[in-house]
């Protein structure tokens, strides 16, 4: 079709840890899902497969884009870009670790390299068993020798001593290699990883334990975005976290200009929070600052301590809450902590019709397929207006539907979220009380409780935990015009 099914695979240490959603026939995909990973501080690499599914055989491989430890932790702001897709080369995509026991006398004529190798674990599986053949293959100063195979396993124990004559005199830079290949009847074997050892560093002793298994070294060109590419943002947090008591301090601080309301606002911490946040890191402290206060039952002080501030900043009540301040992020984080199962029991059926019924709609003349509207009649296509009028009559019925839920919700609605709404009208109803300025107290709150939750909700309902996966293309129009 000239198309793909692209979804993306997370693998840590060639461990798969996250998997998006598959977004149908589409060489553009946006995903815009987000995964928190605690992984082990010694991991070595992250990287990012695209793939595209096929419902009959198997999925194929478009490329990947790896990331090393190294390269993460050294952006302090993270890895924010575009980055070209690689080609993806069986040789590179090893796994699994290697156990042995290396060993070189310090004297002794001729000195003999010991090389117990003991098993292996969790090697990529080579064959359509969905097993492997593995045999190890130690290489060094110009000599090989090799293990026995082990059929139909990716966890062989070989339990087998090599031993290598040395050279007489220094070793200078000689390298010991052992390599791990997949054995087969026919063609060539089939790489499964490698691990090095300079020669000189044996010497001091022997060398025992388990080594994870490497790719050859790349030899990858940049293929110049022939691939496509991959817009990443990725940001390793390395933290320690102490026992509960060392943070009261922090959390005294914090509380403090809630808790004692009287103390001049300006030298508060939560006062100098707003005035040194970036845009780029407002969203973080927010959702930090909501936690914690969640935590001591405080939140809806927060939010009103918050939003008085941004209040008396506000002269035109018609920006009010328009940007994206400290308040207004701390008030949408709040929504979604405390209000997720509500979004979900408003939304849930209405966004599941849509997804079902998966109808035609669309307003824009210059959008219309006039051959997919939603009946074909005997005189031909329906006319752009008969389009035009079956989908405002789909999207009054989908809209009423999610209206009357919402307005019929009162009492369902998470009582913190009442009282931190009912606070806000008071605040607004004080800094605006003149009768031109009446329904300015509404529009603040539907300013939060619909731009910020619902309709977002609406427009990508995978985001919000509402669909296993995102919305094809025509769906994805539907509720494109609904949130509008």
């Amino acid at each position: 079709s000239g198309s793909s099914d692209p979804y993306c695979v997370v693998k840590v240490d060639n461990e798969v840890v996250a998997r998006t959603a598959t977004v149908w026939k589409n060489l553009n995909p946006f995903w815009g899902e987000e995964y928190t990973l605690l992984l082990p501080r010694g991991f070595h690499s992250l990287t990012v497969y695209v793939l595209d599914e096929d419902i009959i055989g198997q999925d194929d491989v478009i490329g990947k884009v790896s990331l090393s430890h190294q390269q993460i932790s050294s952006e302090p702001r993270g890895v924010d870009s575009w980055l070209s897709l690689a080609p993806v080369n069986p040789d590179q995509e090893v796994q699994g670790e290697i156990h042995l026991e290396l060993r070189v006398p310090e004297e002794g004529h001729p000195r003999v390299l010991r090389c117990h190798l003991i098993q292996a674990r969790d090697l990529a599986p080579r064959d359509p068993s969905g097993t492997s053949d593995p045999f190890a293959r130690v290489l060094c100063c110009g000599h090989t020798l090799e293990t026995a195979v082990i059929k139909k396993t990716r966890f062989p124990r070989w339990d087998e001593v090599l031993e290598l004559e040395l050279p007489e005199g220094e070793l200078g830079e000689a390298v010991l290699s052992v390599e791990v290949w997949d054995w087969d009847i026919v063609g060539k074997n089939d790489f499964l990883g490698r691990v090095e050892f300079p020669l000189d560093t044996l010497c001091t002793g022997p060398t025992r334990g388990w080594f994870q298994l490497l790719p050859f070294p790349s030899t990858t060109k940049d293929h110049g975005g022939q691939l496509g590419a991959l817009r990443l943002a990725v940001r390793l947090v390395e933290d320690t976290v102490l026992p509960p008591h060392h943070y009261q301090p922090l959390i005294q601080l914090l509380t403090e200009p809630i808790l004692c309301p009287d103390q001049p606002p300006e030298g508060t911490a939560l006062a100098v929070l707003e005035e040194v946040t970036s845009g780029e890191s407002r969203q973080d402290v927010a959702t930090k600052l909501v936690k914690i206060f969640l935590g001591q039952g405080l939140a809806v002080p927060l939010l009103d301590y918050l939003t008085t501030r941004e209040l008396a900043r506000t002269t035109d009540p018609n920006t009010l809450f328009r940007s994206n301040s400290l308040a207004t992020k701390s008030m949408e984080q709040f929504m979604k902590v405390v209000g997720l199962p509500y979004l979900h029991e408003i939304l849930k059926p209405v966004v599941n019709r849509i997804f079902e019924e998966k109808k035609y709609v669309e307003l824009d003349p210059g959008k219309m397929e006039l051959s997919r509207g939603r009946r074909i009649t005997f005189k031909g296509s329906l006319s752009e207006a008969q389009v035009r009028e079956s989908s405002l009559e789909l999207l009054k019925g989908y809209l009423g539907d999610i209206v009357s839920a919402i307005v019929g919700s009162v009492d369902r609605c998470p009582l913190p979220m009442r009282v931190a709404f009912k606070q806000l009208r008071r605040r607004v109803e004080e800094r605006f009380p003149l009768a031109q300025h009446q329904e300015v107290r509404y529009f603040s709150i539907s300013g939060f409780l619909f731009l910020r939750f619902f309709a977002p909700a609406v427009l990508t309902p995978k985001l919000f935990r509402l669909r296993e996966q995102h919305a094809e293309p025509r769906t994805g129009r539907t509720l494109l015009l609904l949130a509008k």
